[in-house]
This record gives structure tokens, C-alpha cells and sequence, in this order.
């Protein structure tokens, strides 16, 4: 049983997986961060466009 338990413990392949998806929602955050930040820019700016064309 100690052996079991000793080998469960120092096995690390789930947390190299567990890294990468950690890596993977913080870049897919920043990514929506940054499309809305660009997306808000874009639509005050097509405003601004319309406004002074009337």
C-alpha cells in the first residue's frame, strides 16, 4: 500500500496537463479582454463616422 500511495504521490504527468490548461485560460482571457477593449474602440469610432455623415 505505501508503494501504491508513494508512487501516486511522485507521479507529475497530471500536473504538466493541469499547467497547460492553466496557461491556456489565461491567454484565451487576455485574448477576450483585449477583442472587447478593440471591439468598444471600434464601435465609438463607426458612431462618431455616422454622426458627422448626417
Amino acid at each position: 500500500m505505501r508503494r501504491i500511495l508513494a508512487r501516486f504521490v511522485d507521479d507529475e504527468r497530471g500536473a504538466t496537463a493541469i499547467e497547460y490548461c492553466l496557461i491556456a485560460a489565461g491567454v484565451s482571457i487576455v485574448i477576450v479582454t483585449v477583442v472587447n477593449g478593440i471591439g468598444s474602440t471600434l464601435s465609438t469610432k463607426f458612431n462618431d463616422v455616422s454622426t458627422s455623415l448626417k
